[in-house]
């Protein structure tokens, strides 16, 4: 089956080279390339699935709703309510925004954390990937595709180096 996958990455590689390769230059957003994998997708299911992660985005949800509802009864009684209820309900709405940031930003932690450890997991072989990769369209120069002012999409090999590692970690995992 290696063989096979082997096979099938070099005329992958082969039939894939277009005509801009002749200019020698590339982009890639790798982090696109990482994140879009089969593992990665895996990868952050499996953190979804994690019961404190899950908890953390339950109560976001929550915090969210409640917020949005008290700010919603502001504005429908805010001329009917005291000036007391008007400063608790604006009290409320500000502590649970306090509270809604803090959770997000352990969210967003743990989202950041798990796709450190998927590039760590995955860097070996995407650089393996990448060395084959321009040596088989001859690139000379491989740009970040956020950093190029403009690009031809033609010259993007984001995508090509994606089902590359699909095919490697396939392969692997025979």
């Amino acid at each position: 089956m290696k063989i096979l996958n082997k096979l099938f990455l070099t005329l992958f590689l082969v039939i894939s080279i277009p005509s801009f390769a002749n200019d020698g230059i590339a982009v890639i957003d790798m982090r696109v390339a990482v994140l879009s994998t089969q593992q990665a997708q895996d990868t952050f299911k499996a953190l979804e699935e994690d019961a404190d992660y899950a908890a953390s985005v339950e109560q976001a949800q929550t915090l969210q709703a409640d917020r949005q509802a008290l700010a919603e009864t502001l504005q429908k009684d805010g001329e009917t309510m005291s000036q007391e209820e008007v400063a608790d309900a604006q009290k409320a709405i500000q502590e649970k925004s306090k509270d809604l940031e803090f959770i997000v930003g352990k969210i967003q932690a743990k989202q950041n954390e798990t796709a450190e450890k998927v590039f760590r997991d995955m860097n070996p072989l995407l650089q393996k990937i990448l060395s084959e990769l321009m040596a088989a369209k001859k690139v000379k120069v491989l740009l970040a595709r956020d950093t190029a002012i403009f690009a031809d999409p033609a010259l993007d090999i984001t995508d090509d180096v994606t089902s590359m590692l699909d095919v490697e970690a396939a392969g692997a995992s025979e």
